[in-house]
């Protein structure tokens, strides 16, 4: 079965006027997850001088936050659709500012992952929640196209946003105000929201089911948790364990939705093969990317020995490129073709990420740059039409438990990258070669190197910081390399499960 677009005919209830205002709000909650994102991989390594984390610790602190919001997104989601989304939104985001000054003052790495974790509990009601009142405010199809690309565009712009205000503050204060920044943002989300935003939900949801809530948690992080356990440390029966006890969760989750007269998830939105080829291409595209995007930072401040405010600036471009190409991507979809943009965005990143598997520590800017452009150009096209296609193929009632999938292809695929493509880089980069009488906490990551290093020799620190950073190089142009790999395969799958896919011409 397709979801081809049809025109539709909306009423004036329908064609509010102010719903383009309500979108700004929408977009003011995209822009919080999107910058509390980006900051943190700014933030790493004053985070790693201070609370001293290993590397596996530093993992969990970029990490867990995507493991329990994946677990969490379509419970939240299902929840949104039957207490109303405008009140889960407004709910999550005082949480977000509120849990995001517990991550400000963490003192010690256990800290601050639990402030992650609780991060991602409050993140969790925010992007599901979003996009579902995009799908209800927005009844002409036309419209919704372009809402949805700003929303997306939003996300970017958040990207661009977070490593610049980021990096100011970096170079002025101490790491915790790059979580403060939260604050502001929440207090007008949820000032401006109360009044501009409409409340929808779904008129006859049936009840919440708790244990399917629960089998969905427990399978989400039971599965991601295996993965990473036996990326980081080989094949081990903690990981078997958890990963077994994950499916079975899983499992469970999948035969109960089928035999509940009103399911948390209904199943049946995967027989659409636009539906789960879009979910699925989403998935594999932040799969790819997430283990390079997490590192970055990291490789242009401690490698290549940028400040803060300037490796923000240097990662502009994948946010630009990304903001310009989501406000496109409706009108090129509806020119060509639902596949031909999807698969063609897709492999772009996939050769992008090719040429930066040829990084070195001498890799001049522009080469950087205009991958990073051509990564922003590809994911841009990508999101915002498996977006449209995501809500486009079920009622409006159900927008929130669609918009919850969608985002659970995301934040699933940026814990598996992290978990896989980050243990790589953290691989390659621990069996690097030491002077003699180096603390082992070298070893642990690259911000402990550089740690280190401040208290030896000069002779023995700069030998130990080159033997470290081309390590650290090698890990991240081989994630590169698999990422590429990634999504190429991705590109080549959106090619074929989003064929006869369209959207309205105009």
């Amino acid at each position: 079965m397709t979801s081809t677009l049809r025109p539709a005919v909306a009423t004036e209830e329908e064609m509010r006027p102010g719903r383009w205002l309500a979108l700004s709000v929408l977009v003011l909650a995209v822009l919080l997850v999107a910058v509390d994102a980006t900051v943190l991989g700014l933030a790493t390594p004053y985070i790693s001088e201070d609370l001293k984390p290993s590397g596996t610790q530093l993992l969990w602190m970029g990490d867990v936050y995507s493991f329990v919001i994946a677990g969490l997104l379509v419970s939240m989601g299902s929840l949104g659709d039957r207490i109303g989304r405008k009140r889960l939104l407004l709910i999550g985001a005082t949480a977000f500012g509120l849990v995001s000054v517990l991550n400000a003052y963490a003192t010690t790495p256990e800290l601050m992952i639990l402030a992650r974790a609780l991060l991602g509990v409050a993140g969790a009601t925010l992007m599901p929640a979003t996009l579902a009142m995009i799908r209800n405010l927005f009844q002409d199809r036309r419209e919704r196209s372009l809402a949805i690309g700003i929303w997306g565009a939003a996300a970017s712009a958040g990207t661009a946003v977070g490593p610049v205000v980021g990096g100011f503050l970096l170079e002025h204060f101490w790491w915790g105000s790059v979580f403060l920044i939260n604050l502001p943002v929440m207090v007008v989300l949820v000032v401006v929201g109360i009044k501009l935003l409409p409340e929808s939900r779904d008129p006859a949801p049936g009840p919440w089911d708790l244990r399917s809530v629960v089998l969905s948690l427990v399978g989400m992080i039971g599965v991601v948790y295996g993965i990473k356990e036996a990326a980081s440390h080989g094949v081990s029966w903690t990981a078997l364990g958890a990963a077994a006890l994950g499916g079975a969760a899983l499992y469970g989750f999948v035969r109960r939705q089928l035999t509940l007269p009103v399911p948390l998830l209904d199943m049946r939105l995967f027989r659409d093969r636009g539906f789960s080829g879009a979910v699925l291409a989403d998935l594999l595209t932040i799969l790819g990317l997430s283990g390079l995007v997490f590192f970055l930072s990291q490789f242009l401040q401690l490698v290549q020995g940028r400040g803060p405010l300037e490796a923000g600036l240097a990662e502009l471009p994948a946010a630009i490129g990304a903001v310009v190409a989501g406000l496109l991507a409706g009108a090129a979809a509806r020119r060509h073709s639902v596949r031909a943009v999807v698969s063609g965005g897709l492999a772009a990143i996939g050769l992008a990420l090719a040429a930066l598997a040829l990084l070195d520590e001498s890799t001049g800017y522009p080469v950087l740059g205009t991958a990073l452009l051509v990564v922003g150009v590809g994911a841009g096209l990508s999101f915002t039409v498996t977006s449209d296609v995501i809500l486009g193929s079920v009622p409006k009632e159900q927008a929130g438990a669609a918009a919850a999938v969608s985002e659970t292809a995301y934040e699933l695929g940026a814990a598996l990258g992290i978990a896989l493509l980050g243990s790589i880089v953290t691989g390659v980069y621990s069996d690097f070669t030491a002077p003699p009488g180096t603390p082992p906490e070298a070893h642990e990551s690259l911000g402990g190197a550089v740690e280190t290093a401040s208290g030896l020799p000069t002779h023995t620190a700069e030998a130990l910081l080159d033997s470290a950073r081309a390590a650290f190089t090698d890990g991240m142009a081989l994630a590169a390399g698999a990422g590429a790999v990634v999504l190429l395969a991705a590109a080549a799958a959106a090619w074929v499960l989003l064929r006869g896919q369209h959207l309205e011409r105009p």
